[in-house]
């Protein structure tokens, strides 16, 4: 990274989020309890990433292993969400340490498998078993998607999902299934059946739906797009994320459902938000100010009102500004209520 890069306002570097997280008291990420039974938790969308677990930039050193690293994370955060689920279905030995390894409190959100959204999949990550059953001409391909395959096996790809996720949801650590549709994922008839299709699918797992297409707020639709999640009593994720592109929804403030609503950061980096051939991280690769998180503390506040539970969540998982940020912003919103401790 060049010097002018890693000075820039909002790519300072590991060492200066560093810094301004030694600024936050360390227990600001654990769960907020509000009055009633009503409570905010706050984590990232990655533990794992290797600009995070390269270096003391987050994990201290000696905190090296698979087991440590999340054991660790869970002392400082309330919720984190598994995106690895997307590009491979889940194993439920997996779920079970993830189970074992972190409080009784915790909670994880796990994002749906490509396939089950309406995304490719490489052939290569599906399971051994659904890669021998699939026919000659699917499996001699790169990538599939759900449509391409026998309705049994489709079928098959969301009972193993659900399977594997089963000693989160007996633990009561499933927080959702993030439902994250595609930027070709338009607005329309076919496509809401498609939503209450994987919520149904879905059974008794907890879900929640984000959109990467602008057109379902447009002027015409933002109102028919939350009615319809309202109806079908689906929780509306909010994000903020780069404006002015096809798949920019805006920072609307909406809850859907009283059970759960979910706010997701995505950074603001906008020169490589639909930029070909980026690496996901260095779509991501961004650090808020103070000045952005506050402007979303209060709209957080007042959402938390209306719901029983309420998941932020930092998706500029680039080394540590994620994990920055939310303590940042978890200690912000504490400054709300007035409770600077958890």
């Amino acid at each position: 990274m060049s010097t002018s890069q890693s000075h820039a306002p909002h790519d300072p570097g590991a060492k200066e989020a560093l810094a301004r997280a030694g600024e936050v008291d360390p227990d600001a990420g654990h769960t907020l309890h509000l009055p009633g039974t009503r409570e905010i938790r706050f984590g990232t969308a990655s533990w794992t990433d290797p600009t995070i677990t390269r270096g003391a930039v987050f994990y201290p050193p000696g905190v090296d292993s698979a087991e440590e690293r999340l054991r660790y994370y869970a002392s400082r955060f309330s919720l984190v969400e598994v995106d690895a689920t997307y590009y491979a279905l889940p194993a439920r030995r997996t779920a079970e340490l993830w189970n074992d390894r972190t409080p009784a409190d915790f909670t994880f959100n796990v994002k749906a498998h490509a396939l089950m959204t309406g995304q490719p999949t490489e052939v290569r990550r599906l399971p051994r078993e659904l890669r021998e059953a699939l026919p000659e001409e699917l499996a001699a391909k790169e990538r599939i998607y759900g449509k391409d395959l026998p309705p049994e096996l489709y079928d098959e790809v969301w009972v193993g999902f659900r399977d594997a996720l089963e000693p989160l949801r007996s633990s009561g650590k499933l927080g959702a299934v993030l439902l994250q549709y595609p930027r070709w994922f338009h607005p329309g008839h076919d496509n809401r059946v498609a939503i209450r299709d994987a919520r149904d699918r879905l059974g008794d797992l907890p879900c929640a739906v984000e959109f990467r297409n602008a057109s379902w707020f447009s002027e015409r639709n933002a109102e028919h797009t939350l009615d319809f999640l309202r109806r079908e009593d689906l929780p509306f994720v909010m994000v903020d994320e780069p404006q002015g592109f096809a798949s920019s929804v805006p920072p609307i403030v909406a809850v859907t459902s009283p059970r759960l609503a979910m706010v997701r950061f995505h950074g603001r980096r906008g020169s490589n938000w639909e930029k070909p051939g980026v690496p996901v991280v260095e779509r991501f690769r961004y650090l808020y100010d103070r000045g952005e998180l506050k402007e979303w503390a209060p709209r957080i506040a007042g959402v938390a009102e209306e719901v029983q539970g309420t998941h932020v969540i930092m998706n500029n998982c680039y080394s540590n500004y994620g994990t920055t940020n939310a303590l940042e912003i978890a200690s912000m919103i504490r400054e709300v209520y007035g409770n600077s401790g958890p």
